[in-house]
């Protein structure tokens, strides 16, 4: 059974995981938000009112 033979895929494999952590990782995590997002006071010390269920 070839798949179980790691020789072919293996290297394969590891070199993907090793271009995904170095090249595109990096790429991805500079990205900058354009609007920082702010969370008001309101939200913070409203509390959540209940849900009315009209069924209970």
């Amino acid at each position: 059974m070839p798949q179980l033979n790691p020789a072919p895929w293996f290297f394969i494999f590891v070199l993907s995981w090793f271009i995904y952590l170095t090249v595109i990782h990096t790429k991805v995590t500079g990205h900058v938000f354009a609007n920082e997002p702010t969370v008001s006071v309101d939200k913070l010390e409203s509390k959540p009112e209940p849900w009315n269920w009209p069924w209970h």
